[in-house]
């Protein structure tokens, strides 16, 4: 997984700290910026940045505020680091509640925190890879790595053939596909079957779609298309 070009924001206090940081994670491949204070980040399009880094311990706005601002008023699910001298149980319960993704505690090595910076950035690419595997279309959806319907929470297993049909409706919602159209791009032109296999598999989909199964329609003369 390639995470050179990630955009980091490092916001804390101690300038020198800052510039080692910048320093070695620049050396890494990441884009990185500092602030200075909570007030100066806010200044910023934070929406812009795949991590941040905060110190706990700054002025009027800490690290904790500042993280709970992020989450709650800006609704930015972008892994947060904390920094800090501070490593109580109860600092600690306040970080992750406040959805820290790591806590780094002063002093620390750089070789350890880019470690730690590589493992947050690798999960946080992992789950977003997992919430767009999958086409969805209201309550039907198609996980992509799995290859099976989940309807309402209700996992269904398919076929090769029904998850590529499935596929290609829900990929091209209201779009009508004729037989020879679904044979020539699901079975293409080195298989001989028939119009009838095509029915065939429709049956058998709409029977996996449960309650939805008049979802995947026919238009008389014309071919298949889905629309709830």
């Amino acid at each position: 997984m390639d995470l050179k070009g990630k955009r980091i924001l490092i916001v804390d206090d101690e300038e020198d700290l800052c510039e080692i940081l910048q320093y070695n994670l620049i050396n890494e491949g990441y884009i990185t910026d500092i602030a200075h204070s909570a007030e100066e980040a806010l200044n910023r399009s934070l929406k812009n940045y795949d991590l941040f880094m905060l110190d706990v311990m700054m002025g009027a706005i800490s690290g904790f505020k500042l993280a709970d601002k992020i989450r709650k008023e800006m609704n930015l699910n972008t892994p947060v680091i904390f920094l800090t001298a501070k490593d109580t149980e109860n600092d600690l319960l306040t970080g992750f509640s406040l959805g820290a993704d790591d806590y780094i505690t002063k002093p620390f090595s750089i070789k350890e925190l880019t470690a730690r910076v590589k493992a947050v950035l690798k999960r946080s690419e992992s789950n977003k890879i997992k919430k767009t595997a999958r086409i969805s279309f209201g309550d039907i959806h198609l996980d992509t790595v799995r290859k099976r319907l989940i309807i309402q929470d209700e996992k269904t297993e398919l076929t090769k053939k029904e998850y590529e049909i499935i596929k290609l409706f829900l990929e091209n919602q209201r779009t009508v596909f004729s037989r020879e159209d679904i044979l020539m791009r699901i079975w293409g032109e080195d298989v001989i079957v028939t119009d009838r296999t095509v029915d065939v598999h429709i049956a058998r989909l709409r029977t996996k779609l449960g309650k939805f199964a008049q979802s995947l329609k026919n238009k008389t003369g014309y071919g298949y298309f889905f629309e709830l």
